[in-house]
């Protein structure tokens, strides 16, 4: 079981080339092998428990290698840590985020993110708990996704140039916006497609369901299905699209809700546990 069941991630991987001389060295010392989804969740794990600057330890990295050639997704521990802090103040009115944020919780990652220059640099991994975003689905095809089992049990992962990636972005946003006008949803896709444009243009974008692949498995398997063969998260997001884009309510609500309906039972658990 992994450190962090409830969390799946959306990376950006560049080339190794893209980085910086010593950041390469860096790099270039972390084995294929090396298990560093459970060293980088881990870590996480820790800090919930103490207050550990992310800097107290060189930051790691997941590392690819695809016909030989090398690329990097640098954990990016200190930009994640303080967009989760601002983004749930944001969430909540500002007397009440006191409550669940400490003041001195506060002033140390903010005297953290000052010394760090944190707000000068980007996140290359994107995390969501309990479910997973219809949009981050849509840069995928069934073509991108892999499935198995390893040493911590079930596991889909799905991976792209992120040039196809963006082009399914794009393509995303403008059937959203022609169905639907300008609003939340438009403004998430948006906001994708701008995080994506920050990159080398011959990264890597890939999915990893992470631990919520257990869940989904399960919950499957308890329906009399077969497992994580018979998720068809990708295909019902292109099939809602190619609704959309048709004009074809029917068909987009027939692959969107099945979509929802899915993931909503594995954010269900969140409350059981």
């Amino acid at each position: 079981m992994r450190p962090t069941p409830y969390v799946a991630s959306l990376r950006i991987y560049e080339p190794m080339d893209a980085f910086k001389p010593v950041d390469q060295l860096r790099w270039k010392a972390i084995a294929l092998w090396a298990p560093t989804v459970r060293e980088e969740q881990s870590r996480a794990l820790a800090r919930t428990v103490a207050m550990k600057t992310t800097s107290a330890k060189p930051d790691g990295a997941h590392i690819l290698e695809i016909e030989g050639r090398r690329f990097v997704s640098p954990w990016s521990s200190g930009v994640r840590s303080w967009n989760a802090m601002e983004d749930f103040k944001e969430s909540v009115p500002r007397p009440i985020a006191k409550f669940f944020i400490p003041t001195e919780v506060d002033d140390f990652l903010t005297f953290q993110a000052e010394a760090e220059a944190l707000d000068d640099k980007v996140s290359y991994i994107l995390t969501e708990t309990w479910m997973i975003p219809p949009r981050w689905f849509s840069l995928f095809t069934m073509d991108d996704v892999d499935r198995g089992i390893n040493d911590d049990g079930p596991y889909t992962t799905a991976r792209t140039s992120i040039r196809k990636a963006k082009e399914r972005c794009i393509f995303t946003h403008e059937t959203v916006v022609r169905a639907f006008g300008n609003g939340p949803i438009e403004e998430e896709i948006a906001d994708l497609i701008e995080w994506m444009d920050i990159f080398h243009p011959e990264s890597i974008v890939e999915l990893d369901y992470g631990g919520l692949a257990f869940y989904l498995d399960s919950i499957l398997r308890s329906e009399g299905e077969d497992g994580l063969n018979a998720d068809t998260s990708f295909e019902d997001i292109h099939l809602s699209l190619g609704g959309l884009a048709e004009g074809d309510g029917s068909r987009a609500g027939i692959g969107y809700e099945r979509l929802v309906g899915r993931w909503r039972k594995v954010a269900a658990l969140e409350s059981a546990f």
